[in-house]
């Protein structure tokens, strides 16, 4: 004999509205962690990139290695520039390219002037080639730390302390790697160019 009560339509009602509000609770909720992921992507995978060095992103150091540390292998580190056609900026390499020992703390500098009649922000995307060879490549000071504001006419030498990872020797998969090229691009702060840059950058393979 069936002991449970029937149901009155009232009750399924309270029931069924129960059952909708539970589903719209989990809906809402997977729509907010979705979102929220979207928001985060691009930093974490920046965090990531600078982390493991993936996309050919260099490492930051507070300081090279010790002097024990530093190996008799050299590699020649070349140094490129570019910018966007929105900056009106000269960007350039103070030198085109150095030899260090591995471990061994190496020194360049880049130079820009700010060829417009007012001023104006400048902001870098940068990475290092062979792909493979960015997370051995670390940047104690380094322009891209933030925006670069040059005054009309204004010319700088931007400074570029750098190393490249002991380990980078004990790695056979750096054996074929004799030649590091780090790469900086200036963009308009805050333009659309850079936006898209960005999102290129961090897309990327």
């Amino acid at each position: 004999m069936n002991n449970t009560p029937n149901k009155t339509p009232a009750d399924k009602q309270a029931e069924l509205a129960a059952k909708n509000k539970k589903l719209f609770k989990t809906v809402f909720l997977i729509v907010f962690v979705m979102v929220g992921l979207a928001y985060a992507s691009v930093p974490l995978y920046s965090i990531f990139c600078r982390v493991t060095g993936f996309g050919g992103t260099p490492q930051f150091a507070d300081a090279a290695p010790d002097k024990d540390l530093i190996r008799e292998r050299q590699i020649r580190i070349n140094f490129s520039s570019d910018i966007n056609q929105n900056l009106h900026w000269d960007f350039k390499p103070g030198e085109r390219s150095v030899t260090v020992n591995i471990g061994a703390q190496g020194l360049t500098h880049y130079i820009a002037k700010n060829l417009d009649d007012t001023p104006s922000a400048g902001t870098a995307i940068y990475n290092v080639t062979p792909l493979k060879a960015g997370k051995y490549f670390h940047k104690i000071e380094c322009f891209c730390f933030g925006e670069q504001i040059l005054q009309p006419g204004q010319e700088v030498q931007m400074p570029v302390l750098f190393y490249v990872d002991p380990a980078f020797a004990d790695d056979p998969h750096m054996e074929d790697v004799s030649l590091i090229t780090l790469s900086y691009t200036f963009y308009h702060t805050e333009s659309e160019a850079l936006e898209k840059a960005l999102e290129e950058y961090y897309d990327a393979p």
